[in-house]
């Protein structure tokens, strides 16, 4: 029978003949992993379709019994984009009828990686306050689908983040997953929430200091999960995990005791979805390849599945009880220094100006150009790569004389993301070998850490363009001191699609497993995943593909 399509695709995808409906663009077949939902709607009117020429749908309308298969539609013109769609079915009988009914369901029950128990935390003050808004939009897909939802919108900020914290291991695991309605920042207090009182490993080496009291980068501390850690808070409009930022509470111990530690990452089962509602959404647009909280919602239902490297950020300070006192943090996204955090200091200024106070500050602090005295020590990951001549090559490049190489972006089904989530793990090297170290000293107008390649609506190729989701590496991304030309230059690189921001003989790009700061002087502020952090002396390292993520990755 004709399906009845629900879609909200543009006019692209849709083509028509003196008002008839080619066929060639509708679709006549679904894949059954594509399907969510089979309902038996009882008698009633179903328009039949027949092929009178190639290509033409004409047909006329019968009363039978009826079934409707609920699925998936991709976007012809962009691929990334999902939309649910209804296809009706008729049959004069209704055993037939409900013979299928029943065995669509039967194949359904076998997709045993799909969720069928949520926990759903909503934001309602994400992004342009669209948070409840954006869930109710989505919500009825999931009735459909049969998973059971326990939906709970937060009141304050840092509500998540402490429910997260506090449930037990023993009712988290009643949940196939958490899914968060909201931008980056909420994602990343709820990450928080359930990482720091239940992953287990140690930290990243501490910095070297000429103090004989302080660690030097060979020590590795055991992770203590009654450490104190910083409780992440998120303010009314949802924080950008490359411009925006929320205050931070006073730091809080985090507890978890023995008889409730069965919960432990990488976790096969257990799974984390983000529906976007903030107001950058990178980590969706870098996990599905869109903004769309349909999207998001459809490949949470059909379980689709990435894995996701996560940065662990360690503030060092000494303490009457310990020599480093260590505060935890991790990020999903991003940490950066200098520019990215001054951006947040001044915005908060000007809070009384909305989300346009971002574009607002950032002017003010690019025309301040002001640049920090630090000491960066990264571990080697693979052979450096010379940047000599590399204005002259920008030069070239401005004028189509000469094209960099192709660069290997991440993609659904990523080769790279596969060896690195499925095969042996790559053997790090030794943090105690001083060999394996490489210290850069200097001033510096920014200092960035990216965890994937963090593209959004302004730099539509991320920070690092070619950053994957689970490769195990982080993108240290070091702009020394340069005129303020050269830096407008790298910038509005970052805001051209295919532009080459790395490629200046002022910037420096390491992929590292570890890195350690230390500043000296006048200090900035961290920003991690859009929380302020003040860190005189940081250490981060990244745990390749900590969790899931319910997503499939962006489509070609």
């Amino acid at each position: 029978m004709e399906s009845l399509c629900n879609v909200s695709f543009s006019s692209e995808d849709r083509s028509t003949c003196l008002g008839i409906q080619l066929l060639s663009k509708h679709d006549t077949s679904i894949n059954m992993s594509d399907v969510y939902a089979v309902e038996f709607i009882d008698w009633g009117l179903v328009h039949e379709t027949l092929l009178t020429n190639p290509g033409f749908l004409l047909g006329h309308a019968s009363e039978m019994y009826r079934f409707t298969v609920h699925g998936v539609e991709r976007s012809k013109s962009q691929p990334s984009l999902w939309a649910p769609v209804v296809f009706t079915f008729g049959h004069v009988d209704k055993q037939i009828c409900q013979m299928w009914v029943n065995k669509i369901n039967s194949c359904l029950s076998l997709e045993t990686d799909r969720p069928k128990n949520l926990l759903v935390y909503v934001n309602p003050g994400s992004g342009k306050g669209n948070g409840y808004r954006t869930w109710e939009s989505v919500a009825p897909i999931f009735s459909q689908a049969k998973v059971k939802t326990k939906v709970i919108v937060t009141e304050r900020a840092g509500h998540a983040f402490a429910a997260m914290a506090s449930i037990t291991n023993r009712e988290l695991n009643l949940y196939d997953g958490v899914v968060a309605v909201g931008g980056d920042g909420f994602f990343n207090e709820i990450l928080n929430g359930i990482l720091l009182p239940r992953h287990k490993a140690p930290y990243p080496p501490s910095p070297s200091d000429d103090d004989p009291t302080v660690e030097t980068e060979s020590d590795v501390l055991v992770h203590d999960p009654t450490v104190t850690v910083v409780d992440p808070t998120v303010s009314n409009d949802d924080t950008s995990p490359l411009l925006k930022s929320s205050s931070l509470n006073e730091s809080q111990p985090v507890k978890i005791t023995d008889q409730d530690s069965e919960m432990s990452f990488p976790n096969e089962r257990f799974r984390f979805g983000l529906i976007p509602s903030g107001s950058t959404d990178a980590i969706v647009i870098c996990t599905t390849g869109v903004r769309d909280p349909m999207t998001s919602a459809l490949q949470i239902i059909l379980g689709k599945r990435v894995c996701l490297d996560i940065a662990q950020v360690v503030r060092w300070e000494k303490s009457h009880v310990s020599r480093n006192k260590p505060h935890v943090r991790y990020a999903a996204s991003f940490a950066g220094y200098g520019f990215y955090g001054d951006v947040i200091t001044e915005s908060e200024k000007y809070r009384w100006m909305g989300p346009t106070r971002y574009d607002y500050a950032g002017t003010k602090v690019f025309l301040r150009h002001r640049s920090y005295e630090a000491k960066i020590a990264y571990m080697k990951a693979e052979p450096e790569k010379t940047n000599v001549g590399a204005n002259a090559r920008r030069i070239k490049a401005f004028w189509g004389l000469s094209k960099e190489s192709e660069r290997v972006v991440c993609r659904a089904k990523c080769d790279i993301c596969s060896t690195a989530s499925v095969g042996p793990q790559a053997e790090k090297p030794d943090p105690k070998q001083k060999s394996n170290w490489v210290s850069v000293k200097g001033r510096f107008l920014s200092i960035g850490a990216a965890v994937i390649s963090c593209r959004n609506e302004k730099a539509p190729d991320g920070l690092v363009a070619d950053a994957h989701l689970s490769d195990g590496f982080l993108h240290l991304v070091l702009i020394k001191e340069c005129p303020r030309a050269f830096y407008l230059w790298h910038l509005t690189q970052l805001a051209r699609k295919d532009g080459t921001p790395l490629n200046f003989d002022f910037v420096e790009h390491h992929k590292t497993t570890t890195f350690t700061f230390t500043s000296s002087g006048e200090e900035s502020v961290w920003n991690v995943d859009g929380e302020i952090l003040q860190a005189q002396k940081l250490s981060a390292q990244v745990f390749r593909g900590l969790i899931s993520l319910f997503a499939s990755g962006p489509e070609t």
